[in-house]
């Protein structure tokens, strides 16, 4: 799998995480409108973001409090709706894909920010992500 492929991989499942954020549906329901009859997504595309969905869906809770607990002085429901998916979908890689270093899924949450979040929030997201990496690594 390329460096593109995973990419995009992960925007899909951010894109994901926000639907089912702002719809406040199951992760069953978000799969079942989030992928459209007719849209091209080539397979491996498509697993590597059901996967990073998944662990981010599982793993909710978890996430959450590891963003609450390094993102000083932000309330999670406050963070712009868009950087609190991406950094869930960042800190579910971090978790579920001991593979991948915390500091590529760090530079490609960024890299992802900077299309899709406002540009102070790139500061922000790096903050909290290398916060998050470094209390994984002490555990």
């Amino acid at each position: 799998m390329t460096a593109g492929t995973r990419r995009k991989s992960r925007e899909l499942a951010m894109q994901m995480l926000f639907q089912q954020d702002m719809g406040k549906q199951s992760p069953d329901q978000v799969r079942a409108t989030f992928w459209k009859a007719g849209d091209e997504v080539e397979a491996e595309v498509k697993g590597f973001a059901e996967d990073l969905f998944r662990v981010a869906t599982l793993n909710q809770e978890k996430i959450d409090d590891l963003i609450t607990a390094n993102a000083k002085n932000w309330r999670l429901e406050r963070m712009p709706a868009v950087d609190r998916n991406l950094l869930r979908m960042a800190i579910g890689e971090m978790i579920g894909f001991k593979g991948t270093p915390f500091p590529i899924v760090i530079n490609e949450a960024l890299e992802i920010g900077r299309r899709y979040s406002a540009p102070e929030s790139i500061n922000f997201l790096n903050g909290v992500l290398d916060a998050v990496a470094h209390s994984l690594i002490g555990k």
